[in-house]
């Protein structure tokens, strides 16, 4: 049996009259393909509202640790639980730590808060980070003593000793689950940097955009006791609205998600000493999450609440290929046709064209809205819950 090194999750989603991702104006994200605007949804829009849903299926209800991410992580979260530890703290000393402790984390410009960028750490790098904090103004409680032993500890020679024994002790997971997924660069420290596991594409529409501007007013409830004045209203406001279909598209490096959770070298994933089981569950998560949790932009206004109404998921050797020439040519439907059926027909057409160029090299399985019959092409149709175990037996066997 081949290899499940890569898995493929295609899917289709349809949202009417939503605002999911806004541009600098304020407009929806656009991006041409095929000879017409579509549509958008960014990939990082998408990986921040899986990363903190919050259902059944979250990220945290794997059991692994999570991460943080954050330009103040000494000012909202180190600080605050080293001075709890310590209550009497000198607060000059805490804040020379803090000084010492946010440059190494964020380089050259961690005086000027506005000039950093956020930056990914796992629960388990805090608490170890916090630890240090602790045991340094312990031992040094004064201003000058704190400032000179902080800048030995977090910087120069000591610094990089004391950064790998962090890494020791937190684990296989030190930068949390988030950073195992969808990777994370530290420009401080080229060694703690992460490669995604997780890659995925922006949403497009299957179709041209189809937009409006919704022009609105805001009523003042209380104007009209004033019989001089005019009921009208308290403000006249305009919002872009769009409608669409979207195609999403994710890639699941296996080799590198298994490496990332449990520590084994990519190469030696789908060895039979290698439990497999955490990684299977973090990849059944994120299938559910994928088809279930929208972007949540103008909530209150628009419920944009959506499930995908085709998933098609694939476990192969072979180098990953997007489904998105299915789409090349927007999908057009006419009065009483389903642009959902339309688009997900084109989607198995693609399918089944690359196969005739290349020949078939990965195991699928499918959930259809419709129901449509591709068993030539895939198993299926299948239930979420059935697509996901499929998908854990996939990787938890190391088979497709």
């Amino acid at each position: 049996m081949p290899l499940p090194r890569f898995i493929q999750i295609h899917s289709l989603v349809s949202y009417p009259a939503v605002l999911l991702n806004r541009d600098d104006a304020g407009l929806a994200k656009r991006v041409s393909y095929g000879g017409s605007v579509r549509t958008r949804v960014s990939s990082q829009c998408l990986k921040r509202h899986w990363r903190t849903a919050e259902d059944d299926w979250s990220l945290r209800h794997t059991g692994l640790e999570l991460s943080v991410r954050s330009r103040e992580i000494f000012e909202y979260e180190i600080g605050p639980e080293v001075a709890k530890a310590l209550p009497g703290v000198d607060k000059a000393a805490l804040a020379e730590v803090g000084k010492a402790l946010s440059r190494a984390i964020y380089g050259d410009k961690a005086d000027d808060v506005r000039k950093r960028q956020a930056l990914l750490l796992g629960w388990p790098e805090l608490r170890f980070l916090t630890q240090e904090a602790i045991a340094i103004l312990k031992d040094n409680p004064t201003a000058e003593a704190a400032a000179t032993a902080a800048e030995a500890r977090f910087k120069g020679k000591d610094a990089k000793a004391n950064f790998a024994a962090m890494r020791e002790s937190a684990g296989t997971l030190a930068a949390g689950l988030e950073a195992a997924l969808f990777g994370r660069m530290v420009t401080s420290d080229p060694n703690a940097n992460t490669d995604a596991a997780i890659h995925v594409a922006h949403a497009f529409t299957v179709h041209a955009q189809e937009s409006e501007t919704d022009y609105f007013t805001v009523v003042d409830d209380l104007k009209n006791r004033d019989p001089d004045e005019d009921s009208g209203s308290a403000g006249i406001f305009d919002t872009e609205l769009t409608s669409g279909l979207f195609y999403e598209y994710v890639v699941i490096d296996v080799p590198l998600l298994v490496s990332n959770i449990t520590g084994v070298r990519p190469e030696g994933w789908a060895g039979s000493d290698v439990d497999r089981a955490l990684p299977a569950k973090v990849a059944e998560h994120l299938l559910h999450l994928i088809a279930t949790i929208s972007p949540g932009a103008k909530k209150g206004s628009t419920a944009p609440y959506a499930r995908a109404s085709t998933l098609l998921v694939e476990a192969g050797s072979a180098q990953p290929r997007s489904l998105a020439k299915a789409f090349e040519k927007p999908v057009q439907a006419r009065i009483g046709q389903s642009q959902g059926t339309l688009a997900e027909l084109a989607l198995f057409d693609a399918l089944k064209r690359f196969d005739g160029i290349y020949g078939k090299s990965e195991t699928r399985a499918y959930a259809s809205f419709d129901g449509a019959a591709f068993s030539a092409l895939a198993d299926g149709p299948q239930s979420l819950d059935a697509l996901g175990g499929w998908l854990n037996g996939v990787i938890s066997r190391a088979e497709a």
